[in-house]
Parts: structure tokens; C-alpha cells; sequence
């Protein structure tokens, strides 16, 4: 675990010095929870959005978008559900006085566990090298099978005790696992208790007449209301999406792992409504389509697991999670939820409003069900950050960090650098560089040796560095660097928008999930 600490030290120290992330208001000592997205944090999260959006908006002839409103009618949360069940199980350490949610010890301590068996896993690759047969020994082997039984009875317990909401066998669990304080190793704790996660707030000029509102924990519900209002307008025939990114606020207790889970944040979901008896084929559809496109990005086949949920809300009658291994453990990134028609049928109720569909092939209405998927944009900036940020020793002997971050995501495309400041250098690297900002965002970089600049480029994650020295004068060649091997090459200089172009395209990138 010290080893993981470490690494998502370095990944939290990194995505401030290079302009990602700061912690919110920091001259005033900062917001538990809440950060500002940086110069260069701002423009590798906005690719990430887009990058979500060509795949499920563009490239889908029946999914279309919307932005609602964070703030909604009231009632809207009641029929949701979140006004009565929308909580936290809180567990406070009588001595440390500090308050931890009771679901996320447990988790971290089955991730100890975990981590045990990852431990195992790597001792035995060792010892056997090619001829190691994963699967197998993870099947058999006594230690490992051991604990990864260990880990599903906890989770199975958790899940069940926080289904029937008997936060007793909550507590039971914690002190029967001799679960202690993080901070303080106190195991001296309160009785597990629910605290609801909304954010109220008021509209209205005088206090008399305001209304209570609240800011929306998730996007979904703008979704849902503006259901007919988006199929009429827009003829949609079933089955069909709406997508939607945009924040949520949730009062969170217990936030932290950095952007992980914080008070402020970002959603990108899509509904797609189906005719009730198709959810099945639709849940696995949609899993496999999410999964691919998270493979698209090349991280790694190993760091992605699915996770089905043990315990399904009381409406779902499917649930899963993409799982990313993040410095911490692997952590839900994305939910594929088969809501059934409950998001639907509960505005109807409460509403007093029609929302069903008219099937012409059946000629009946009916209320549609709903396949979800849900994934938070902080989170996968935080799953490509930290995959990405590596420390190579390279063959002198020397280290280098660099931040390899999907070449299509990465804020910065190219980097235009004049060997020295003088002979006209200058003049010829910034027309290259006013060239090709039209169609890339592009750097340019004059100060210090050109191998800093190189380092300096390679750890905020520049794909391309062009080097604009003498030669170039003489017969319009430039040197053009790859970040990821540092291979340096000689091209003219009008190849240039081809060559990047063909490495940062996004129909290049997406068209590995075909």
C-alpha cells in the first residue's frame, strides 16, 4: 500500500506543477473536496467530454443531446427517490472525532485484501515467467482462493446489510473485522447512521416566499422530465438515447482520493429508452460498447474489470460496473444500470402527466424502460492522468517523468521549438506555429537547452515536439520528436499537419472499438 500511496502522491504533486489541477480558493487555505481544473487540466477534460460525446451522440444516428438545468423543480427529487433514500451510511470515531462513511472502510479493507492477492499473483509471474498460467493459479491456489473468498463474503454482507438498511450488522461488521480509525488506529466508534447527500438551496427574493430547492445530485433526472418533450420534437422512434453531461453537487461526508469523489462534479450519461422485454439484450449491448470505447484509449486491458452489483436498487433489475485500477485500487468508473420503466412511471405519478410512447408497430403506449450508462468525467480524468504518468530510466542512466497521456486527449498536440533565439530561428518556428494553431492547439518554446524543453514537454504530456534549427533554413526540414519513444525524425515542413493529424484524429482513435 505504501508503494500506491507514493505513486498517487506524485500523480496529486504532478497535476499542479504542470498547470492540471489546483485545490479551489488555495490563497484561502482551499475547499475540502473542491478543485479548479488548470490551463492545462481544462483542455485535457474537454477532449475527454468530447472524446464521450463523438462516440455516443455523433457516431450514434439515435442518440441525440440535451443540457438541462441544475436547478429543477422540487418535486422532481421526491418522485426520484432522492429526497427519502438519497443517503450515506456515517460512522464517527468517538475519539479521533472524525466521520468516515461505514460502506467505504469496509471496501478499503477488502482492498487490502486484494492487494494481497495481486501480491501473489506477481511473486508467482516471477518464479514461473512465460510459462505462468494466471487463470489457473488463481483458480487454485490456496492463499489466493482463500482470500479472494474472504473479500466476496465481506462484500456480500455489506451489500445485503445495507439492502435491508440494518446499519447494526454495519457496525457488527467493522468491529468483527477489527476495522480501525485510518488517521488515528482508534477502533472506539458511534453507531452507523444515514445522512442524506443533497444540497439545499433556496429561489426567491425574500425569505418569506423563497422556495427550497436543490442543487441536482445527478444529471439523469433532466433527462427524464424532458423525455416527451425531446421525442416529440425531435420524431424519435424507440429505441433511442439522450445524452447529457454536466455537474452534480452532492454533500459528501467523506470525500477524497482527490478528483475521485468530490462535492463538486461531473457527469457524462446516456438513457436510452427500450421497449420493457428488451432490457437484456440492450444490458449486454451497452456493456460491451462502453467497454470497447474505454479500450480505444489503449490503457490497458488489465487495469478494467467488470463488477456486477450484489445489491440491485430496488428498480434495477441489472447493474455493473466498469472497474479502472486507479493508484488506490480498482474503483468504479462507469455504471450500466437496467433501470426498468421506474424513472418514467414515477414522474407520471407525481406529475399527473402522460410520459409514455406510442408504439405504431404495436399500436399501444407504454411506459419505455430504461438502459443507463453513467460515467463520471473527473474520475476518467483521473483513471488517464494517473495511467499515464510514468517515470522511464532511459539508457545513460538518466530518468525521465513523462505523462503519456492517449495522444488524442493530450491538452497540447505540438510543441514548436528554435534551436537557439537568433539566426532567424525564431521568425521561421513562429510561422510554422501560427500555421498550425488552426487545427491543433500548439505551444511554443524558446527558453533553456532544447533537451529541458524536450523533458519539460514530455511531463505535461506534448505528443510532438518540432525543432526548428540551420538546416531548416537551408531546405525547409524541421526535426519532429515523438514523446512516447523520443524517436526524432526529419520531415518538410508541410508534412507536418499530416503527420500529427494522423496520430491526434479522433476517427483514428475511435475506430479501434469497429
Amino acid at each position: 500500500m505504501a508503494n500506491q500511496d507514493d505513486q498517487f502522491k506524485k500523480v496529486i504533486s504532478h497535476a499542479k506543477e504542470y498547470g492540471y489541477i489546483f485545490p479551489s480558493s488555495e490563497i484561502y487555505d482551499g475547499l475540502s473536496a473542491v478543485y479548479d481544473y488548470a490551463q492545462n487540466g481544462v483542455e485535457l477534460k474537454k477532449n475527454i467530454r468530447e472524446y464521450w460525446w463523438k462516440a455516443m451522440v455523433q457516431m450514434h444516428d439515435n442518440i441525440v443531446g440535451i443540457d438541462a438545468s441544475i436547478l429543477m423543480h422540487p418535486t422532481t427529487w421526491k418522485a426520484s427517490g432522492h429526497v427519502d433514500a438519497f443517503n450515506d451510511p456515517l460512522i464517527d470515531n468517538k475519539d479521533s472525532k472524525k466521520r468516515y462513511r461505514a460502506d467505504v472502510l469496509v471496501e478499503d479493507y477488502v482492498a487490502k485484501i486484494e492487494a494481497k492477492v495481486e501480491k501473489e499473483i506477481a511473486k508467482a509471474e516471477k518464479r514461473f515467467g512465460d510459462s505462468f498460467d494466471k487463470e489457473q493459479f488463481v483458480a487454485t491456489n490456496p492463499r489466493v482462493v482463500k482470500y479472494n473468498e474472504e473479500a466476496q463474503a465481506i462484500l456480500k454482507r455489506l451489500g445485503q446489510s445495507l439492502e435491508k438498511e440494518d446499519l447494526v450488522d454495519v457496525k457488527a461488521l467493522i468491529e468483527e473485522l477489527g476495522i480501525a480509525d485510518p488517521e488515528t488506529g482508534s477502533k472506539n466508534w458511534t453507531e452507523v447512521k444515514q445522512f442524506n447527500l443533497m444540497f439545499g438551496t433556496k429561489l426567491g427574493a425574500s425569505a418569506e416566499s423563497a422556495m427550497d430547492l436543490y442543487l441536482r445530485p445527478e444529471t439523469a433526472q433532466g433527462i427524464f422530465v424532458n423525455f416527451l418533450n425531446v421525442q416529440k420534437t425531435g420524431r424519435m422512434k424507440i429505441p433511442f438515447g439522450i445524452a447529457q453531461t454536466g455537474k452534480a453537487f452532492r454533500n459528501e461526508i467523506v470525500a477524497r482520493q482527490f478528483i475521485f469523489r468530490m462535492r463538486e462534479f461531473e457527469q457524462m450519461e446516456m438513457q436510452f429508452f427500450i421497449k420493457p422485454g428488451t432490457q437484456k439484450e440492450w444490458y449486454d449491448y451497452w456493456k460491451e460498447t462502453r467497454l470497447k470505447w474505454h479500450m480505444s484509449l489503449g490503457m490497458g486491458e488489465e487495469n478494467y474489470r467488470f463488477h456486477d452489483h450484489e445489491k440491485l436498487a430496488h428498480y434495477a433489475d441489472a447493474a455493473s460496473d466498469i472497474e479502472f485500477r486507479f493508484p488506490f485500487g480498482f474503483k468504479e468508473l462507469e455504471g450500466i444500470h437496467s433501470r426498468t420503466d421506474f424513472d418514467l412511471a414515477q414522474h407520471e405519478k407525481f406529475s399527473n402527466k402522460k410520459l409514455q410512447y406510442f408504439d405504431p408497430e404495436e399500436n399501444k403506449s407504454y411506459v419505455p424502460y430504461v438502459l443507463e450508462t453513467s460515467i463520471g468525467l473527473d474520475r476518467m480524468f483521473l483513471a488517464v492522468f494517473s495511467n499515464s504518468l510514468v517515470e522511464e530510466e532511459l539508457e545513460n542512466g538518466s530518468t525521465r517523468t513523462v505523462l503519456k497521456l492517449p495522444s488524442v486527449l493530450a491538452p497540447t498536440k505540438v510543441a514548436i521549438l528554435p534551436l537557439v533565439k537568433k539566426d532567424g530561428l525564431p521568425e521561421v518556428a513562429k510561422e510554422i506555429f501560427e500555421d498550425l494553431k488552426w487545427d491543433f492547439n500548439v505551444t511554443y518554446d524558446e527558453k533553456d537547452a532544447v533537451g529541458r524543453r524536450y523533458r519539460r514537454q514530455d511531463a505535461a504530456g506534448t505528443p510532438f515536439c518540432v525543432t526548428v534549427d540551420h538546416d531548416t533554413l537551408e531546405n525547409n526540414t524541421v526535426t519532429i520528436r515523438h514523446r512516447d519513444t523520443m524517436e526524432q525524425k526529419r520531415v518538410k515542413i508541410e508534412e507536418l499537419r499530416g503527420i500529427v493529424a494522423q496520430e491526434v484524429d479522433i476517427r483514428n482513435w475511435l475506430l479501434k472499438t469497429k
